[in-house]
């Protein structure tokens, strides 16, 4: 049990037959009536977000996940296959717990699976992936101002917005948790 006066971001917690991990909290203290503890939670089961309200020295029930190391290494079929990194295991998990993930899962990639117990809760990708641009239009020529981007599709079918300098074949740096282009590596 944890208390939710003590929070903190990245904890999990089991709520509502739920697993849920907060991204961000705050302790509210109203002119009248008793302090509590509001928090943004997100379900690691469905994907959703959600806003909660504690009343302050409610306990909860700490969830114990645990994130083991993998690579992954190829597809088949609709599943997509990781080899744990201290075993050397493999395992298969389907494309649809990966609807958002998949677009950034290169050959050798280092991710952590998240399982809570027995039950696989998705992966953990890291923050920045490196992906080469396999489709992009040429820049025009006389367009250069420095805003100026243009869409690139990546080896994984992720269509990223990237500056007109960048062209086919080259390798980019994308951001995981907003799909953006970083740099060029």
């Amino acid at each position: 049990m944890v208390n939710v006066n003590d929070f903190k971001t990245g904890m999990t917690i089991e709520l509502d037959s739920n697993i849920f991990e907060v991204l961000e909290y705050s302790h509210v203290k109203p002119g009248k009536g008793a302090a509590f503890v509001k928090a943004k939670l997100y379900n690691l089961r469905t994907g959703s977000i959600t806003e909660e309200s504690f009343n302050s020295g409610t306990k909860v029930v700490r969830a114990l996940i645990e994130k083991k190391p993998m690579q992954f290494l190829y597809i088949t079929g609709d599943n997509y296959v990781f080899m744990n990194m201290e075993t050397y295991e493999q395992m298969e998990i389907n494309i649809n717990q990966l609807q958002r993930e998949k677009d950034f899962l290169t050959e050798n990639l280092d991710v952590y699976v998240i399982f809570y117990g027995d039950e696989l809760l998705g992966i953990n990708l890291p923050e920045k992936v490196e992906l080469k641009i396999t489709k992009s239009e040429p820049a025009v020529k006389g367009n250069t101002s420095s805003t100026a981007m243009k869409d690139a599709i990546t080896e994984t079918g992720l269509l990223v917005k990237v500056p007109l300098f960048i062209n086919e074949g080259e390798v980019i740096i994308v951001s995981t948790k907003d799909s953006k282009y970083v740099s060029r590596k």
